[in-house]
């Protein structure tokens, strides 16, 4: 792996930019334009597996670039390129051609009809590259009645049917902090049919057009819900909708929290015995009796409050009863599984996931610390050709803004 914890930032940035990308991705060319949320989480999972992700930024940069501090900072952006660009400029207009003719992949995040007015939807793209890969990412789908509306993660969810799965029992929804639609049920899924795609267009020859709608990849990450439902299993009390004694998180007594699921007979039997409570008529062999379940709760309830974390962390430590302790996010980085696997990673003072998931023999990396604005500015043009006297032009005419 290359990706490792406490490393300097700034030298692996140098010593990234100039090596070679690494990955299953390697050799692939991407065009991202410049979005917040999904699109640019799809093209940090691309450019994670090696691929060369050119992000077409305007020069003041996005809602997302400014709300996480840009630059540097900016995690989704690890490992790309920034080209900032004035879409509208009429004079750039031939170089995103020539860098879209020339892509295997583009990626766009704009409400229907946006890249149309801007020039570069589909067909004039697919027209001048007839394997290019064309994903679009939107919160309703590119056709529909919701599909012109503005949205965000918790309204997908909430239409998608899934929002309200997520309810504590007899309690309000929860809106899930912008995982269910925006990352998992959109940019994951743009990133799962763009590779989809590379793989039928080496067999056809042929690039198509990917319609990801985050309402509906939120639906699909759902489905085993969407199966309990139908089968009649998931309203009223279910096992996995915080209903279930055994199924549930439960404060301590230092008002640090513990998540419960023992879900097996096999994990929930041992539980019980770990807590002494084999003998008590309210927990011995009455698993999924329903009707003792509130008092079950109530009794565990009072049972973790009595002591702090650290406390049921010992106790339940070297045993399968399901039993973990809530993590913050800080935490999560310092755990020693997570630092075992080094599953973070300092990128410009920044901890962070590390790529994912693991390949054997062309893993994923880290191949660069998130770009500055406009950082590559001057590099792109030059390998479109463009001299020194051209891109002064287009600096000039404020199409082009040169960073780093």
């Amino acid at each position: 792996m290359r990706y490792l914890a406490d490393i300097n930032n700034e030298k692996i940035h140098m010593e990234t930019s100039a090596t070679k990308a690494t990955g299953p991705l390697a050799g692939i060319k991407v065009v991202e334009f410049a979005g917040i949320g999904p699109g640019p989480f799809c093209g940090m999972l691309l450019a994670d597996m090696g691929a060369e992700v050119t992000l077409l930024e305007r020069a003041g940069g996005t809602f997302a670039s400014q709300l996480f501090g840009g630059g540097r900072k900016a995690v989704a952006n690890r490992g790309k390129k920034s080209l900032c660009i004035d879409l509208k400029n009429p004079a750039v207009r031939p170089l995103v051609m020539q860098l879209i003719a020339e892509a295997d992949v583009l990626i766009e995040g704009f409400r229907p009809g946006v890249m149309e007015r801007l020039g570069f939807g589909p067909e004039v793209c697919l027209a001048a590259n007839p394997r290019l890969i064309y994903g679009r990412m939107t919160g309703w789908g590119q056709d529909g009645p919701l599909a012109p509306r503005a949205g965000h993660d918790a309204n997908y969810a909430a239409i998608a049917g899934v929002l309200d799965t997520g309810r504590r029992h007899g309690g309000a929804p929860w809106a899930p902090p912008t995982l269910v639609g925006d990352m998992g049920g959109g940019g994951l899924l743009l990133a799962w049919g763009i590779a989809c795609a590379l793989i039928e267009a080496r067999n056809s020859g042929q690039g198509q057009v990917i319609d990801a709608a985050m309402c509906e990849g939120a639906a699909l990450l759902a489905h085993g819900l969407f199966n309990l439902d139908a089968l009649g299993e998931w309203h009223g009390q279910c096992a996995i909708d915080s209903s279930a004694p055994f199924y549930d998180v439960y404060c301590c007594a230092d008002g640090r929290w513990l998540s419960v699921c023992p879900l097996e007979p096999q994990f929930y039997a041992t539980f019980v015995a770990r807590l002494g409570l084999n003998d008590d008529p309210d927990f011995s062999g009455r698993q999924y009796d329903t009707q003792t379940w509130p008092r079950m709760k109530q009794r565990l309830s009072e049972i973790f409050s009595r002591q702090p974390l650290a406390h049921w962390e010992a106790l339940f430590a070297d045993s399968d009863d399901c039993v973990w302790p809530v993590l913050s996010m800080r935490e999560a980085t310092e755990h020693p599984h997570n630092q075992a696997r080094q599953a973070f990673v300092d990128i410009a003072g920044v901890r962070q996931p590390s790529p994912a998931p693991r390949l054997s023999r062309t893993p994923a990396a880290v191949q660069a610390a998130p770009p500055l604005l406009g950082e590559h500015s001057r590099e792109r043009l030059q390998a479109l050709g463009l001299s020194e006297a051209e891109i002064e032009r287009l600096v000039s005419l404020g199409a082009v803004t040169l960073g780093g």
